[in-house]
C-alpha cells in the first residue's frame, strides 16, 4: 500500500510539473523497460524563408514602344529576388546548423496570356512578300496590327461588326483577339514571370549563444549560404525568458531522484536588415536547466 502511494505521488508530481511547464524531458542515463537509455534533449529550429524571383525579358521591339505605342518598355533583361516572408518553428529532426533544404514544390506564375514563359511568339511574315523588313518597319506593322485588333474588338462589343457573331461565338472571338493582342504587345513590352521559392534553414541553438546567421540574401541570387558575403545576412536572435520554475524539484532530503531537463520558452526573432520577418516563442532546452525530481523507492 505504501509503495503504491509513493508511486502515485511521483506520477502526480511529474504530471503537475509538466502542467506547469509542459516542455520537459528526461535526461541523463537511466533504465527504462529493461533497456539502458542515454538521453540528451536538444532543440532544432527550422527557419522557412519565402522569396520571389521576378524575371523580365526584353521584347525585340522594346526600343520602338515609345514611338509607336506611346508607352515605355524595359530595354534590358533583368532578374530580381525579393524576400517576402519567413516563419520559424521547431524542426522534427536535426540536419546540422545552416543546412538549406529547398521546399518540394516551387510555384511559377507567367504574368501574360502567352503560351510560354521562355520566349516570344513567332509572328508569321506576309506570305506574298519575300522581302525581309527592317526592325523598325516590322515594329511599325506590329503596332498597326495591335490597333487593328483593338478596333475589331470594339466593333464586336458594340455590335458594329454585324449580327453574325453572338453567344458563345462572341466570347470565343474576344478571347482569341485578346490572345493575339497580348502576343504582339509582348514584342514591345517584354515578358514578366514571377517564381516563388521557399527555403528551409535548420539552426542548432547552443547554450549561451543568442545570435546566429541563418543565411544570407542577395537581390541578384536569392537565398545564399551564410558564408557568401555577396548577400546581406538573415539573423536569428534568441531571448530566453528565464521561466524554468519547477515546484516539484527534489530537496536534499530525497535520496532517489530522476533528472529532467526543462526547456526555456524563448522568444526567437528572424530579421533581415532592419525588418523583422518572423517572431515566435519556442521551448529551447539549450537555455533551460536540469532539475531533480524525487522518485519512489523500490522495495
Amino acid at each position: 500500500m505504501k509503495r503504491m502511494f509513493l508511486a502515485c505521488a511521483f506520477v502526480c508530481a511529474a504530471a503537475a510539473a509538466a502542467a506547469q511547464n509542459p516542455y520537459m524531458a528526461r535526461t541523463g542515463v537511466y533504465e527504462e523497460e529493461g533497456r539502458l537509455v542515454v538521453a540528451d534533449p536538444r532543440s532544432v529550429l527550422a527557419v522557412d524563408l519565402t522569396a520571389e524571383e521576378e524575371t523580365v525579358l526584353c521584347g525585340p521591339y522594346a526600343r520602338y514602344a515609345q514611338k509607336f505605342l506611346g508607352v515605355r518598355a524595359p530595354l534590358t533583361d533583368k532578374s530580381v529576388w525579393t524576400l517576402t516572408g519567413a516563419a520559424i518553428a521547431l524542426a522534427e529532426s536535426a540536419a546540422g546548423e545552416g543546412t538549406a533544404c529547398p521546399a518540394a514544390e516551387q510555384s511559377r506564375k507567367v504574368c501574360s496570356h502567352s503560351r510560354s514563359d521562355e520566349g516570344f511568339a513567332r509572328i508569321q511574315p506576309d506570305k506574298t512578300d519575300l522581302a525581309t523588313l527592317p526592325l523598325e518597319e516590322a515594329a511599325r506593322q506590329a503596332a498597326a496590327t495591335i490597333f487593328s485588333l483593338r478596333r475589331h474588338r470594339m466593333e464586336l462589343v458594340t455590335g458594329e461588326a454585324g449580327e453574325q457573331v453572338f453567344g458563345a461565338g462572341l466570347g470565343a472571338a474576344l478571347t482569341e483577339i485578346e490572345r493575339l493582342e497580348q502576343e504582339y504587345l509582348e514584342l514591345f513590352l517584354g515578358k514578366r514571370t514571377v517564381a516563388v521559392r521557399t527555403v528551409r534553414c535548420l539552426v542548432n541553438p547552443q547554450e549561451g549563444k543568442k545570435q546566429y546567421i541563418v543565411c544570407r540574401f542577395s537581390p541578384e541570387a536569392g537565398v545564399v549560404p551564410a558564408n557568401d558575403l555577396s548577400g546581406e545576412m538573415v539573423s536569428l536572435q534568441i531571448e530566453p525568458s528565464g521561466d524554468t520554475a519547477c515546484p516539484f524539484e527534489a530537496t536534499r532530503r530525497e535520496s532517489q531522484t530522476a533528472a529532467f531537463r526543462i526547456a526555456d520558452p524563448s522568444e526567437c526573432t528572424v530579421a533581415y536588415g532592419s525588418s523583422v520577418l518572423a517572431r515566435a516563442v519556442l521551448p529551447l532546452y539549450e537555455f533551460g536547466r536540469t532539475v531533480e525530481i524525487a522518485v519512489p523507492r523500490k522495495r
